[in-house]
């Protein structure tokens, strides 16, 4: 059975995000929209946390139609070097059914 994959994620940046240009910088987080976009993939939440947490500077929420989406996404991002800026944990899981 086919059915949406959402993945829950905690991020901070890296030093080498830091001495990229904002014009670099949002590059970057184009092409990763871009690559979400392209598997049918939708962002539910993004959630700035630098006011409540010491550990990471955001956490999101996004979901896919499959897991295949989030294994192409998931390349993308290797792709680009995009771990090499962003320190990142992430939980994947599926819809609990109703009781």
């Amino acid at each position: 059975m086919v059915q949406p994959i959402y993945k829950v994620w905690f991020m901070k940046y890296k030093d080498p995000w830091y001495k990229l240009t904002k014009e670099e910088q949002g590059k970057l987080m184009a092409q990763v929209e871009a690559s979400l976009k392209s598997v049918g993939a939708e962002i539910v939440a993004f959630c700035v946390t630098l006011w409540a947490s010491e550990e990471w500077m955001g956490w999101g929420v996004e979901k896919y139609p499959n897991i295949e989406a989030v294994q192409q996404h998931a390349m993308t991002l290797f792709n680009i070097n995009w771990f090499e800026y962003i320190e990142s944990k992430t939980y994947l899981g599926t819809e609990m059914p109703q009781m």
